[in-house]
């Protein structure tokens, strides 16, 4: 397979499931010093690690605990969906969702995929309103 026509510039946030988000926040803020960033409606906390976050959200069932990385995400530069669609589908990397997610940078263009085992993986790219710059 040729190269990609992207660069990876950094891991932008790692997801966490966990069965108290409440307690889980405040373990990393209180122990690491992390900074809380936002929460949302939905449950998910975010927290500012450097240049990354850390989101911390509810598993949807007991079963799910022992499965606590729910994805991790990839900040890619370019960003072009359709080349990026292309490369996925010719390796058989199933395509699980596009958008625009928020990020460590604010919110950008993304899309998610399943690794050959089953791990989802995000590529973020660039935001337009950059909250956090190197």
């Amino acid at each position: 397979m040729d190269a990609p026509e992207f660069s990876v510039k950094c891991i932008d946030h790692i997801v966490l499931r966990t069965g108290d988000v409440e307690r889980l926040g405040k373990f990393y803020q209180e122990l690491i010093g992390l900074k809380l960033e936002r929460q949302t409606e939905s449950g998910l906390t975010q927290l500012r690690a450097g240049q990354c976050l850390l989101d911390i959200v509810a598993a949807d069932d007991r079963n799910q605990l022992g499965m606590n990385l729910e994805h991790f995400c990839f900040r890619i530069d370019p960003y072009d969906e359709g080349s990026i669609r292309s490369r996925l589908e010719s390796a058989g990397a199933p395509i699980v969702k596009t958008g625009n997610g928020y990020g460590a940078e604010g919110r950008g263009p993304n899309i998610y995929f399943k690794d050959p085992d089953g791990n989802l993986v995000e590529l973020k790219g660039s935001s337009d309103n950059k909250l956090y710059s190197t």
